[in-house]
């Protein structure tokens, strides 16, 4: 995970979800890396804190910036620590493979399935369910007319990524050459990157859309636009991974309390209790 001090809660809500749907023996053998640039040592002990109690056999937390070339389009409820989540790397990690989860998400099922059948040069990611495809939609502005062949290609969200160990460094290198060759392009920030360098070098492998659902009742409630947009029915709820995208997060009073926030919310409450019983405020 990548975490900055505004998203210690939401991202210790996302991994007690995480844990949730593990088995206490792949919880022990798995490891729990985090990359931050703003956490204070304090916070980061409360984190390992909760990490510990979850049952993960393994944490570290390194504090890095983001790279240089870092290109932010937009900032409306996303800072610069996006990027970080191109920074691990395998001594880091000390895992064969990497299982990216953004920290506003619920998860509702095993994240470590998609990790099957994924092959060792390519990495899984989700079609994003706002942007589906390249000149389809607002991501990419300008690229299907710059690369007519483009057009259609599927793009993906940056909120579930699983990559081999060995795809770290490529995908790293990749994204910042995109940052720098690319730029007029850029609409989601790191997002855009990604999908630029994926494009270029054909590392993605498609992963299933049940691992990066988006939730949508809180934008339902504000107009129908999601219904003209979604390529499934607004009411399945199948997801192994609720994604909260948007400013409105279920963690802030001013959500819409819909089914999928009181979920989050139930969970949220689950995890402050832990917290209050070790004296962590």
């Amino acid at each position: 995970m990548c975490v900055d001090a505004r998203y210690l809660l939401p991202a210790l809500v996302t991994l007690g979800s995480i844990a949730d749907h593990l088995p206490v023996a792949d919880r022990r053998e798995s490891a729990v890396r985090v990359l931050t640039n703003g956490l204070s040592p304090g916070q980061a002990a409360v984190m390992e804190f909760f990490a510990r109690r979850c049952g993960f056999g393994s944490f570290d937390l390194r504090w890095q910036t983001p790279p240089a070339e870092s290109v932010m389009a937009d900032t409306v409820y996303i800072s610069v620590a996006t990027y970080l989540r191109f920074g691990f790397t395998p001594g880091f990690l000390d895992r064969p493979f990497l299982i990216y989860v953004d920290a506003d998400v619920h998860v509702r099922g095993d994240v470590s399935a998609p990790l099957d059948g994924l092959p060792s040069d390519r990495i899984g990611a989700v079609q994003d369910e706002f942007n589906p495809a390249v000149g389809q939609c607002p991501a990419l502005p300008g690229v299907a007319e710059r690369w007519p062949h483009l057009e259609g290609r599927t793009y993906f969200n940056a909120g579930m990524l699983w990559v081999p160990a060995p795809m770290l460094a490529p995908m790293r290198t990749g994204v910042q050459r995109a940052l720098v060759d690319g730029r007029q392009y850029i609409k989601h920030n790191d997002q855009c990157a990604l999908n630029l360098w994926l494009l270029s070098s054909g590392a993605a492998h498609p992963v299933g859309p049940v691992y990066n659902r988006f939730e949508v009742d809180r934008f339902l409630q504000r107009g129908d636009w999601v219904r003209r947009i979604l390529r499934r029915p607004v009411t399945r709820r199948d997801g192994h991974v609720v994604h909260f995208v948007g400013g409105h997060k279920p963690w802030m009073r001013s959500c819409p309390g819909t089914e999928d926030v009181r979920a989050y919310r139930q969970q949220m409450r689950r995890t402050l209790r832990h917290l209050a019983g070790a004296g962590a405020r």
